[in-house]
C-alpha cells in the first residue's frame, strides 16, 4: 500500500473489521476493556459473540466488506475460497505468533497485509530461554524441593550462566532476543543459521558455526529452528551423544526439531541436561520416559508468552492497524518470506 492511501479512507468512512476470536477466557486475555474501546475506536467491529471459532462457512460470509480482519489462535485458514468475498480486506492482525498455520498464499496473493504479535511474542519466550537456564543451571527446582522437604543442603553443586558457551540453533526472533539477553553475562556465542547475517554476527560478537561444532562444543545449546520438513529431526542421536559432560540443552522451538526418542536415551545414559518447553506429542502423555529422566526439567509448553503479555500483543497488534490507515511502515509486519520460515504448528 503506498504511503498515505490508508489515509483517506480513515478520515472519511469508518473502517469494518472483523474479530474472529470467540468470547471467552482466552479471548480476555487478550481483550481487556481498555483495549476493546481502542479497536472500535479504528472503525466498527464486529465481535465473535459465540463460544467457538467461525466455521469456514462463516467466516467466509463475515470477511463480506471487512477491511481488516483480526484473528487469534485457532482460526479457520485463509485460503482462496474463504477470500472469496473479501473484496475490502487489505489487513489481517494475528494476535498469535507464527501465521503460518492461518494466513496462505492466497492472502499474500491479494496484496493483503499481514502483521502478528510475532515481536512481542519472541521477546516474552527469550525471556524464558534465560529463566530456564539459570533455573537448570543453579538446580533451583531441586533445592527448592529438598528444603520443604526439610533437607537443608551441606554443600552445594549449582552452577551459573556466567562466562558459558552458549550454542544458538536457527537465528530468528525469539534467538535475536536471546542474544541480546545474554550481553550481561559475558558468553561466548556460537550461531547455526542458514540465513544470518555477517553485519549480525559482527554486531553481537557472535561465531557462526555448525551444529557438530555447536553441540561438541558449548556448555549450553538453546534450539530456535522453525518447525519445517527439512527441520524435522534436525537434531540426531550422534549430536546428542557429542555434547560436553554437564552441558545444557534448552527447547523452546518445536519438540519434532529434536529426535525424541534418542533423546530420552542419551539421557539416561550420559551425563547431559535439558530443559523441554515444547514435546513431539502435546499434551505430554501420562508415563512419558521423558518423565522419568533425573537430568530433564520438563515444563508445559509455557515459555512464552507469559499471560499478561497477551494484552501488550494486541496493543502492538492494534498501533500497527492505525499506522496502516495512515500509511505509515508497519512495525509487526510478517511479509510472504518470512512467513514461509515461521512454524506450521
Amino acid at each position: 500500500m503506498p504511503k498515505g492511501q490508508g489515509k483517506g479512507r480513515h478520515m472519511e468512512n469508518k473502517i469494518k473489521i472483523l474479530v474472529t476470536m470467540p468470547e471467552g477466557e482466552v479471548f480476555r486475555t487478550f481483550f481487556s476493556e481498555e483495549n476493546r474501546r481502542a479497536l472500535e475506536a479504528l472503525g466498527d467491529v464486529e465481535w465473535n459473540r459465540g463460544s467457538s471459532q467461525f466455521t469456514p462457512e462463516e467466516l467466509k460470509e463475515r470477511l463480506r466488506g471487512k477491511d481488516i480482519c483480526v484473528t487469534g489462535w485457532g482460526c479457520t485458514p485463509l485460503e482462496e475460497e474463504i477470500l472469496e468475498n473479501a473484496t475490502e480486506l487489505k489487513l489481517i492482525a494475528h494476535t498469535g505468533g507464527s501465521v503460518k498455520p492461518y494466513v496462505t498464499d492466497a492472502v499474500y496473493d491479494r496484496g493483503i497485509r499481514v502483521v502478528s504479535g510475532n515481536k512481542v511474542f519472541a521477546e516474552s519466550v527469550a525471556e524464558s530461554v534465560i529463566a530456564y537456564a539459570l533455573s537448570a543451571l543453579r538446580d533451583i527446582p531441586y533445592y527448592s524441593r529438598r528444603l520443604k522437604e526439610g533437607h537443608w543442603p551441606e554443600r552445594f553443586q549449582n552452577r551459573g550462566l556466567l562466562d558459558r558457551s552458549v550454542g544458538i540453533v536457527g537465528y530468528g526472533m525469539i534467538s535475536g532476543y536471546v542474544v541480546r539477553m545474554l550481553q550481561p553475562f559475558h558468553n561466548t556465542i556460537k550461531v547455526f543459521s542458514r540465513h544470518i547475517k555477517e553485519q549480525e554476527l559482527e554486531k553481537w560478537g557472535m561465531q557462526k558455526a555448525g551444529l557438530e561444532e555447536i553441540f561438541s562444543c558449548c556448555d549450553i545449546i538453546s534450539i530456535h529452528s522453525g518447525m519445517t520438513k527439512e527441520n524435522y529431526h534436525l537434531i540426531t542421536e550422534d549430536l546428542l551423544r557429542s555434547m560436553k559432560p554437564g552441558a545444557l540443552l534448552i527447547n523452546t522451538a518445536r519438540g519434532a526439531i529434536i529426535d525424541e526418542e534418542a533423546l530420552v536415551r542419551v539421557l539416561q545414559e550420559e551425563d547431559i541436561y535439558a530443559v523441554l518447553d515444547v514435546y513431539e506429542t502435546e499434551p505430554l502423555p501420562q508415563g512419558h520416559p521423558l518423565t522419568a529422566c533425573e537430568r530433564a526439567l520438563l515444563m508445559p509448553h509455557m515459555g512464552g508468552p507469559t499471560i499478561d503479555r497477551r494484552l501488550a500483543v494486541t496493543k502492538a497488534v492494534m498501533r500497527d492497524m492505525a499506522r496502516f490507515l495512515e500509511g505509515e511502515e508497519l512495525d509487526c509486519e510478517i511479509d510472504r518470506a518470512y512467513a514461509g520460515k515461521m512454524s506450521l504448528f
